[in-house]
């Protein structure tokens, strides 16, 4: 017979909090996150604290705790919660404010307890659109280039506002032309065999899903036609040596 190891119970996996008030009767730091606690009243798993908050706010056994102070307690640990939860996802990279909004949403946060964890955000800068749109254009331009209108939809797709995502790709100042010409040469090769005109098409389709506009699309192609005629007749000219 296989050994089946017993699974630990789960020391945490307390009930859902209840919202009604009644004496505090015992308080215990959890097993998983030492910096929470559980408060227990009339004997029962009320609800969990940070105990930061259980500090600051003096809730201690013997206490007599109403609705409205329960409830008060409980929102305000959920915007501590949020705001944490925010602060690690921010660690991995920046994010615009609708980005951190959705993933807290996500993650099963009420609205107010997002909208406030967000306010303290924006209040140490932690979030900021215009920031992140920076970033994002510049990232962007370092690793995969891509045309203005490819940067601005996507900074819209995050939820920048038009003006800040147009304010961060102008101040950023691109080449265009210089990108998409470098993108054309690197894709060029994987269209080495194909008949000519089906290759410009192929290049013009490309450069224009990475963003870029007939206005940039039409120099480049024929940059890289040029190139190509010019590489075709120095051949020529060694053959005939």
């Amino acid at each position: 017979m296989f050994n089946r190891r017993r699974r630990r119970p789960d020391v945490d996996a307390l009930p859902p909090p209840t919202l009604e008030g009644g004496t505090v009767t015992e308080m215990k730091s959890q097993v998983r996150d030492p910096e929470r606690v559980s408060v227990f009243i009339d004997r029962k798993f009320s609800f969990g604290i940070s105990l930061e908050i259980a500090l600051s706010e003096g809730v201690r056994v013997g206490e007599e705790l109403d609705t409205d102070r329960v409830k008060a307690l409980v929102a305000r640990d959920e915007v501590g919660r949020a705001t944490g939860s925010a602060l690690n996802l921010l660690a991995r990279r920046p994010r615009s404010s609708q980005e951190v909004r959705s993933r807290l949403k996500q993650k099963g946060f009420a609205e107010p307890a997002v909208e406030e964890a967000l306010q303290r955000l924006e209040g140490w800068n932690y979030v900021d659109d215009a920031d992140f749109a920076r970033y994002w254009v510049e990232n962007r331009e370092a690793n995969r280039p891509r045309g203005r209108r490819l940067l601005e939809q996507e900074l819209r797709h995050k939820g920048v506002d038009r003006e800040v995502a147009r304010s961060a790709i102008d101040a950023a100042e691109p080449d265009e032309f210089a990108d998409a010409l470098e993108l054309a040469n690197g894709k060029l090769r994987s269209y080495s065999g194909l008949d000519p005109q089906v290759a410009r098409r192929r290049l013009a389709g490309f450069l224009g899903r990475r963003g870029y506009g007939f206005d940039v699309i039409g120099p480049v192609l024929q940059r890289v036609s040029g190139e190509a005629e010019s590489d075709e007749d120095h051949e020529d000219d060694g053959d005939s040596g």
